[in-house]
């Protein structure tokens, strides 16, 4: 994990890793294991982070990606790429959380599991990349699930603050969450091959292909979306009124609102089904336009 650490995050300096059992695991129990008092999250987000602040008891405050406007915290949320929007942060924007982290003193925890899976030319980066050794206060998860298909195994990591892994590990092993070891070798193995994580990044960019030029056609307006494993897109109109209507074609999505407020005219489509049933669905959008 610390050679991935190296050659793919681009980390330097001095950092740990730590397996976790899971990655949603970790970002449920990350405030409780951190003691974490008052927890910023992305203002549209993976509801875990929100569930894990409210597990905390913590106060939890939805934030721009805008590091500049935030106010001070015990810890920070940021996710590049973004699920639900496939947003990808840019190196500035992740220079001025880092800086807010140094300012304030705050961890910040980037989620980076779909690091792996761009859909255009730009190559999303880790945090650890642009702290340029300094990895005080910062945290990168990951996750191989989606990477490597381990989701049943639970596998993930963190990398970063060695003072953080370190008070993580000693609290978490009284919480009986030690990662078992075959489960570890076998997260070793997945990562020392990077040739099947390519080709699964490739299959999604191709079912991305398949699928949003129909959705375009329908009327949506896909936005971000340059990475991950799914498209975020508006018709401009409620979100369950989308979902009604591809669901009158046998094609389900998610509303946006589920990944808060502000996501309420939104859809997230997965791209997880079989390459057969993108092409399915696609086919019975392009359909329905011609009726």
């Amino acid at each position: 994990m610390r050679r991935w650490a190296i050659e793919i995050l681009g980390a330097t300096g001095d950092f740990d890793v730590l397996p976790t059992v899971g990655s949603k695991e970790l970002v449920a129990l990350l405030p409780t294991l951190l003691d974490a008092r008052k927890v910023l999250y992305p203002k549209i987000a993976y509801p875990t982070y929100l569930v894990g602040a409210m597990i905390a008891k913590a106060q939890a405050i939805e934030v721009d990606i805008d590091a500049a406007l935030w106010p001070s915290a015990d810890l920070a949320w940021v996710n590049s790429p973004s699920n639900p929007t496939g947003r990808i942060a840019t190196e500035q924007e992740l220079k001025s959380i880092i800086e807010y982290s140094r300012t304030t003193q705050t961890v910040v925890a980037s989620d980076e599991c779909y690091l792996g899976f761009p859909a255009r030319e730009v190559q999303p980066i880790s945090i650890l990349k642009v702290a340029a050794g300094n990895n005080a206060g910062l945290l990168a998860v990951h996750s191989l699930s989606k990477r490597s298909n381990l989701a049943g195994y639970r596998a993930a990591f963190i990398v970063g603050d060695p003072a953080l892994i370190a008070t993580i590990r000693e609290v978490r092993k009284h919480a009986g969450l030690m990662v078992p070891l075959p489960v570890q070798r076998a997260m070793t193995v997945a990562l020392a091959d990077e040739v099947h994580a390519h080709e699964q990044a490739s299959r999604y960019r191709a079912r991305r292909a398949v699928l949003q030029p129909a959705l375009e056609a329908a009327g949506f307006n896909v936005e971000f979306t340059d990475a991950g494993l799914y498209i975020w897109c508006s018709r401009r109109e409620r979100d369950w009124d989308s979902i009604a209507w591809l669901a009158d074609l046998g094609i389900l999505a998610t509303p946006g609102h589920f990944y808060g407020p502000a996501g309420d005219q939104f859809i997230r489509v997965a791209l997880t089904a079989t390459d057969a049933d993108i092409k399915m669905a696609a086919d019975r959008i392009n359909k329905a336009l011609v009726r």
